[in-house]
This record gives C-alpha cells, sequence and structure tokens, in this order.
C-alpha cells in the first residue's frame, strides 16, 4: 500500500512535490501555484524492470526505462536516467495501482488512475 513521505524537499521556484511509495510504485504529484495538479511521474516494478509513467499538463505523456546507473563495468555508478522504453501495459498497471493506493488521498488516486487509463486512449506519440 503506498504512504506518503512527508519530509520531501521543496526547490524554490519548481513546483510543490509530494511523494507516496510503497515495494512496487513511487509517485510523485506536482501542484501549480494554484494548488492544482500540473502533473506526475508513477515508478513502477521499482526493485525489477524499473520504469515510469510521467504526465504534465503542458507536455502530455513519457513512458521510460530507468537507467539505474550499474551496469558500467570499470567506472563508478552513474546517475539514473530516464531512457525511452516500449510498451506500458496501462490495464495491469491501473488495477495494481488502483489496490495499492486505496490508504492515499482519495482525489489523488483518483486523478492518476484516470490518466493511466487514459493513456490508453491517448492519440499522442508517446
Amino acid at each position: 500500500m503506498l504512504k506518503e513521505y512527508t519530509q520531501v524537499r521543496q526547490i524554490q521556484g519548481e513546483d510543490k512535490r509530494r511523494w507516496f511509495a510503497d515495494h512496487y510504485f513511487d509517485l510523485i504529484i506536482w501542484y501549480d501555484a494554484k494548488e492544482q495538479i500540473a502533473g506526475f511521474q508513477l515508478c513502477y516494478d521499482i526493485t525489477h524492470y524499473h520504469r515510469a509513467l510521467t504526465w504534465h499538463r503542458e507536455r502530455g505523456y513519457s513512458h521510460n526505462q530507468i537507467d539505474d546507473g550499474e551496469n558500467r563495468p570499470g567506472k563508478m555508478k552513474a546517475s539514473p536516467i530516464l531512457v525511452p522504453d516500449g510498451i506500458f501495459d496501462y490495464p495491469i498497471i491501473a488495477e495494481q495501482f488502483q489496490h495499492a493506493s486505496r490508504n492515499i488521498d482519495p482525489e489523488i488516486a483518483a486523478f492518476v488512475y484516470h490518466k493511466i487509463l487514459q493513456y490508453g486512449n491517448s492519440t499522442e506519440e508517446i
């Protein structure tokens, strides 16, 4: 079940952030100056094949794999980065998210859930 981290670093000049996490998901929500959701990043399968669905009001959707920077033989670990990834299995992730988000703010849970489902109906280039 997702739980909220209450001590989230806020960066001056950037949207306010809230962060929720469990063993499978990390969810970061960004709020604009009017306290409306401006975007989110839902990271999933964080212990195996770490990927992220990002949605932002101004930029739409992106789906990426997270390269953790570990696979660099003979070199130090690099910073994690987002790299293009293929198919987002939105029906399965939506169902898993719906279950995992039962104990968080219902407005956030519903918003993200519906955005996951809308991804499947999106005609945007991903």
